[in-house]
């Protein structure tokens, strides 16, 4: 099977290193980004450059349903049938506590981590499903291990927005595998990455290091080889499981 791989979130980070080993893997890929274009177009070219495959960088907001769409129905014109499906895009607001936030903030974090994950999804079934006439296929989910920890003091939503994805990808999985599509999920635990600086933990994680027990952030190529494996062959009778990528935390 000739594989086209859509990565959402994929102008950074984790996003950002899953595409770099998707591409070395042989996949053709669709780089989804929210803002960052001129990121996204540089790892587009250099993937294109370094490994020969189809890499194409798209602006989509995934919470936003028409732009999801459209998405959908450029990759099908423009890299053909897709067959796998990582949903990395997520955001956290800064560290508060409840009582502290506001509706606007749980919307803008719903909307972007469950319900962008859900439209890709579904947007993914209906072309790779056996039942609409589809190949099958792989997905894979971004959750944390935040869904379990439920990180008080810092962002309980964005840990029940990730506890939303763990159940999605139980039920998704039992759901699709009759009809060829495989879902499984990844948390990864604190990864040295920018989303920490965007959710004001940057000073706070000297003091969370000591908090894993292998003593170290994690690096996003750990989490992406994580992914890699859900999404090949190797992982063939892995359906609805979650693999925590955390160093032992």
């Amino acid at each position: 099977m000739h594989h086209i791989a859509l990565i959402t979130g994929a102008g950074r980070g984790i996003g950002a290193a899953i595409a770099e080993d998707c591409a070395r893997a042989g996949y053709d890929l669709a780089l989804n980004y929210a803002r960052d274009a001129g990121a996204a177009e540089a790892l587009a070219g250099r993937l294109r450059r370094e490994t020969g495959r189809r890499v194409i960088a798209m602006q989509a907001d995934v919470a936003d349903e028409a732009q999801v769409l459209a998405m959908f129905a450029r990759i099908d014109a423009e890299l053909g049938p897709l067959t796998a499906l990582v949903n990395n895009a997520g955001i956290v607001a800064p560290a508060a506590r409840l009582e502290d936030m506001d509706l606007a903030r749980w919307h803008r974090l719903f909307d972007v981590n469950v319900m962008g994950t859900l439209l890709c999804s579904r947007e993914a079934a209906r072309r790779m499903s056996r039942r609409h006439g589809g190949a099958g296929g792989a997905i894979v989910n971004l959750s944390s291990r935040a869904a379990q920890l439920g990180s008080p003091g810092l962002y309980v939503d964005y840990a029940a927005s990730k506890g939303a994805i763990d159940t999605l990808t139980v039920g998704l999985a039992r759901e699709l595998i009759e009809e060829g599509i495989r879902v499984n999920g990844v948390r990864p635990g604190i990864i040295d990455t920018e989303i920490h600086a965007s959710g004001g933990m940057g000073d706070m994680l000297p003091a969370a290091v000591r908090t894993i027990p292998i003593g170290r952030l994690g690096r996003a190529d750990e989490v992406a080889a994580a992914v890699l494996w859900l999404l090949s062959d190797a992982a063939s009778y892995t359906v609805g499981a979650m693999l925590d990528v955390a160093g032992g935390r």
